[in-house]
């Protein structure tokens, strides 16, 4: 019989009875090769013609089963087919459907195009779907038999429905499958949604407790699919996580007037990392603030201290509320991390007792003003400390002093009343202005203020106000000598406020932002071109030195000839510019014996005796100038610089003088710190009895940098926490040394650790060390050490277990920080430093791929697969095709260079034939990218991973788990949709 379609091939094998091989022999003589049995229909055809009655045809059912088993039909097919039966009051039909789907649903796989995958994904969806509405209908029906007192057949098919639901969804690989299908198809899942809430309400009523709990428990399943990828574990089995300790010692000891929004972002970041615990997230960061109020130095460093803990860290955390879902959890998980530290009774005595109050009683007031805490837990948390301080602190406080929490607290409303005030016209009550400022330069007024705004973001508008009050001040016409040392003194305490911000906090926080058609002020030029600052060297002959002669000259008679400094008709920031040339001048007429010492008392008395900022600006240029002198020639312009620091004890001076004088010492020590370290030498500052430099020169002489570092590393990792002092002498080690060399020595003694939690401690605290400029570290680490350490097989036994999985974590850790981070500004510690690129990333890692790296170069010259590892210009272009470049990443910043050329590297290490302790560590790699990835990889760094790399990377046991495929991914994309489908599909 000559066959005309399909349609008559099934009934012809119905009418003669052909078993199922033989319907399958006969078919394949029908139909020769060419089309496929999904192209012809095949499951739907044989589903159409076994449903035709109201009972099953068992005999075409045999076929469609022997054609799933035999593989002659795709799974796809079938589920489509399926899904498309609707006819649910045919039970005998809706339990054949259900024995079909049972035969396989647990064990899909499909092993052709990505298109193909892809229509499994589809096909499952519908499946789900029909699945949905055919329980929906039996409980319908279970509902009305009920009611008809004949439950039996409705519970039985609701029973089997249930059955499937929960054999299909169990499956890890299903739930992927149709977690790229609801990507794909966003319409079809909120129908599945919706089918999923009416069924909620129809099974609500059912009394059976076991189907009801079956439904919820699939319910549960279907919920999760979109979220597949957020699940992350908590480690609840430790309580100190010394990566944000140290993140928060180096943000309140460095980094005051850094903005919140990185220091939140970097914290989260870290939380998610590391998977920890809220409370205990929050009890990390009170732990180490109290124990930087404990031993941050007196002084400056101590009020900073307290601005950072009561003003900014509250702000912090408001910030980071809105992180979490749920106001009423954050603020039950701040109560429970204050329970937490209210057990840490030794150490809030010590703050206690160092701070000369109760601290936490003022934290807690704070926290409960931000809304951190409700009113009822704030009372229990203040009753429980009063009931468990050391009875003998209360007795042993002062009450003479005001405790710096306390101040700081008041200090903050009276910032923004300043700048009101600092906004109001200059030229109307200068005298009321000066008033004001001469109430901030008593005792430690100005260091609180400042400490204070600069916890509170206030600092910077704060400097603007000084530079233009000290632009105000440069000009006085027509003025009584009255006004004119009103303007005298209003210019050099700006002056010296100014300076004082700038060596306390930063020059950056006094810079403008001004458009290139306006007149930079005087203080930030003279701030720019002419003051001495840590790592800037200034030329003494440089043009900003030399100002107009016939200036100098009448500056260098007035000095000379007067008794004292005129103040009518001054216009100070002349004098001060042209200083620097009037010293050079007494200088030589000193040096030529014109001069006797006595005059050049004078000369400094009278450079001192009026306005402290010509004495700044004077010491400013002799630092400069002793820089470039011999050993012999020195003593003249050292002995200027001792006579100009002592005080002028005279009746004659303006107003406010021994507190400008106080300022000005501080000023001037700063300044000749380090030219007096250079040169040997000692200069008496007057004391005020703290140390204005705490945590300068800090580094043991005589000593190579590489000892002192190997040695507080050592030290640091055996107390399993980072103190302030350590991050300095870090600090200047990585300034001295240069990033390659500081990260290379330390990755050095993080590959000599053998002992598994001694190595994931020095993890925790090798990032917090690298934050002190993480975008730099995170080059050299992922472009240079990493690179070498895998391209060298000679250095591959370094990567085995312990410290090969530390480094791993460490270098994912770097490369996410980096990245998120990348687009934001660099923080103000970080600009400081001067950048020295190891080697121009251009050239390292070309845009082109028309032109070999030096990387891909180095891995075709060390292993014999020259196929996988020759250069980009051998590959086919697809094969080194990421993500990245589908969203067209700007392939000219030098990390998303770095990135690109990493993932090049893992990807053909895993496709290279020689495995190693190398091929172990991209598998660490690997894993820590998939459990610090977020729910959504789209701009993450697995985007640089080319689409190859996924079917190369499912061949390790340990990564060949559906949700690692979804996670490596990036979903948002059809290409990678496509290669998820592919690969989970053939899992």
């Amino acid at each position: 019989m000559k066959v005309v379609n399909l349609k008559q091939a099934i009934l012809q094998a119905w009418k003669e009875r052909w078993s199922d091989y033989q319907w399958a022999i006969n078919m394949k003589k029908f139909f020769p090769k060419g089309a496929t049995w999904d192209i012809l229909n095949l499951a739907e055809a044989l589903l159409e013609q076994a449903m035709i009655g109201p009972s099953p045809n068992p005999l075409i059912l045999s076929y469609l089963k022997y054609a799933i088993s035999s593989q002659m039909v795709s799974c796809s097919s079938v589920l489509t087919a399926i899904s498309k039966f609707d006819d649910f009051s045919r039970d005998l039909c809706v339990q054949a459907l259900l024995d079909i789907m049972d035969m396989f649903c647990d064990r899909l796989s499909c092993h052709g195009k990505a298109e193909e995958c892809i229509g499994l994904c589809r096909a499952l969806l519908s499946a789900l779907h029909w699945l949905l509405r055919c329980t929906a209908a039996s409980a319908e029906r279970l509902q009305e038999g009920l009611e008809a007192g004949t439950p039996a057949p409705g519970e039985k098919q609701l029973a089997l429905c249930l059955q499937c639901l929960e054999k299909t969804l169990s499956s890890t690989k299903n739930r992927a499958l149709l977690h790229i299908a609801k990507l794909e198809e966003a319409s079809s899942w909120t129908a599945i949604e919706h089918s999923l809430l009416k069924l909620g309400e129809i099974l609500a009523n059912l009394s059976n407790p076991q189907l009801r709990s079956q439904a919820e428990r699939c319910g549960t399943l279907i919920r999760s699919i979109p979220s597949m990828l957020s699940v992350h574990s908590e480690q609840l089995h430790k309580t100190g996580f010394p990566t944000i300790h140290a993140l928060i010692l180096l943000e309140g000891t460095m980094n005051l007037t850094g903005e919140m929004q990185p220091l939140v972002e970097q914290l989260m970041m870290v939380k998610r990392m590391q998977h920890i615990p809220t409370p205990l997230f929050v009890l990390e960061i009170w732990k180490a603030c109290f124990v930087g109020l404990i031993e941050s130095p007196e002084g400056t460093q101590e009020l900073k201290w307290t601005a950072f803990t009561y003003l900014k860290i509250p702000q912090v955390l408001v910030k980071l509320k809105k992180y979490f879902h749920g106001e009423k959890d954050f603020t039950e998980d701040v109560n429970c991390a204050f329970e937490f530290l209210l057990k840490l009774t030794p150490l809030l005595d010590k703050a206690d007792q160092r701070c000369n109050c109760d601290c936490t009683n003022f934290l807690l007031q704070e926290c409960n003003k931000q809304g951190l805490l409700s009113e009822v837990n704030f009372a229990s948390l203040v009753g429980k400390r009063t009931a468990d301080r050391d009875p003998q602190l209360k007795s042993s406080e002062n009450a003479n002093i005001q405790p710096n929490p306390g101040l700081i607290l008041r200090a903050e409303p009276t910032v923004t009343n300043i700048l009101k005030t600092m906004d109001a016209d200059h030229s109307k009550s200068p005298e009321g202005l000066l008033g004001v400022l001469g109430h901030m330069l008593s005792g430690k007024s100005l260091d609180l203020l400042l400490a204070a705004a600069a916890a509170t973001g206030k600092l910077k508008s704060f400097a603007r106000k000084f530079i233009n009050l000290n632009e105000f001040t440069t000009h006085g016409s027509g003025e009584s000598t009255k006004t004119a040392s009103v303007r005298a003194l209003l210019f050099d305490i700006s002056f010296l406020m100014l300076c004082h911000v700038a060596q306390t906090y930063g020059s950056e926080v006094i810079l403008s932002e001004s458009s290139s058609g306006e007149e930079v002020p005087f203080f930030e030029t003279w701030m720019q071109t002419c003051m001495p600052e840590e790592g800037k060297i200034l030329n003494p002959d440089h043009p900003c030195f030399r100002p107009d002669s016939t200036k100098v000259e009448s500056l260098v008679a007035l000095l000379n000839n007067s008794s004292e400094m005129k103040l009518v008709q001054m216009k100070w920031h002349e004098a001060c510019l042209s200083i620097s040339a009037a010293i050079l001048e007494i200088l030589n007429a000193w040096e030529n014996g014109v001069l006797a010492f006595e005059s050049i008392q004078k000369i400094t008395d009278n450079i001192k005796g009026k306005v402290c900022s010509l004495a700044v600006c004077a010491v400013a240029w002799l630092v400069a100038h002793v820089r470039m002198l011999g050993l012999d020639e020195r003593e003249k312009s050292l002995q200027m610089i001792r006579q100009l620091a002592g005080p002028l004890y005279s009746e004659n001076t303006l107003q406010f003088y021994n507190e400008r004088v106080v300022i000005m010492n501080s000023i001037l020590e700063h300044m000749c710190a380090d030219v007096l370290q250079q040169t040997a030498t000692q200069i008496k500052f007057p004391s005020t009895g703290v140390d204005t430099m705490p945590y300068w020169n800090l580094l043991p002489p005589k000593r190579p940098i590489k000892e002192v570092l190997t040695d507080i590393f050592a030290k640091v990792l055996e107390k399993g926490w980072v103190d302030s002092r350590s991050i300095h002498i870090l600090d200047t080690l990585l300034h001295m040394g240069g990033v390659y060399w500081f990260c290379n020595n330390l990755i050095k003694e993080l590959l000599k650790e053998t002992r598994k939690e001694h190595t994931l401690r020095a993890v925790q605290l090798l990032y917090s060390i690298f934050c002190l400029d993480m975008q730099q570290v995170t080059l050299v680490l992922l472009g240079h050490i990493l690179p070498g350490l895998l391209t060298d097989s000679s250095k591959w036994h370094s990567l085995m277990d312990p410290p090969g999985t530390a480094l791993a974590k460490l270098a994912v850790w770097c490369a996410l920080s980096s990245y998120s981070s990348h687009k934001g500004q660099a923080s103000s510690r970080q600009k400081k430093r001067h950048r020295e690129d190891i080697e121009d990333y251009v050239s390292l890692f070309p845009v082109e791929d028309m032109q070999p790296s030096k990387l891909m170069r180095l891995l075709s010259s060390s292993d014999d697969d020259a196929n996988i590892l020759s250069s980009p210009t051998d590959r086919s272009m697809n094969s080194s095709l990421s993500a990245s470049q589908l969203h067209t990443v700007n392939m000219r910043d030098p990390l998303n260079r770095v990135l690109a050329n990493l993932f090049l590297l893992i990807s053909s290490i895993l496709g290279s034939r020689t495995a190693g302790p190398h091929t172990q560590f991209v598998q660490w790699f690997m894993e820590e990218c998939v459990g610090c990835l977020e729910q959504d990889s789209r701009g993450s760094i697995l985007q640089f991973m080319p689409f190859t790399t996924v079917s190369e990377l499912v061949k390790v046991s340990a990564m060949s788990s559906p949700k690692v495929v979804l996670a490596i991914t990036d979903l948002s994309l059809p290409l990678g949709r496509q290669v998820a489908a592919k690969t989970i599909a053939a899992l």
